[in-house]
């Protein structure tokens, strides 16, 4: 059974465009360690994302620190919250050195 998370490959078969956030974990250096559903696990650093719209409210440590797991993606008590895609490809990019 398809979902939104699902696509059909080239064999025909249903596969998931990508893993679905399982656990999220807030750091005061404004970064998030998150974990997908595969088992990977990858890093989010927001300090880039801080100044801009709605994600300005982050600034504030104790709304950062309202992070949890909304369906398949992270979510702010505020309401702020990130396409599952980008969270995983950022989590998943190498740092730059």
């Amino acid at each position: 059974m398809a979902n939104s998370r699902s696509r059909l490959n080239r064999l025909g078969k249903m596969e998931a465009m990508y893993p679905a956030v399982k656990e999220v974990l807030p750091h005061d250096d404004y970064t998030l360690t998150v974990l997908f559903d595969n088992g990977e696990k990858g890093i989010l650093d927001m300090r880039p994302m801080l100044d801009f719209g709605v994600f300005h409210t982050l600034k504030d440590y104790d709304t950062f620190k309202r992070v949890h797991v909304a369906f398949d993606t992270i979510e702010w008590e505020c309401g702020v919250d990130l396409d599952p895609e980008f969270v995983y490809a950022k989590c998943m990019s190498p740092v730059p050195a």
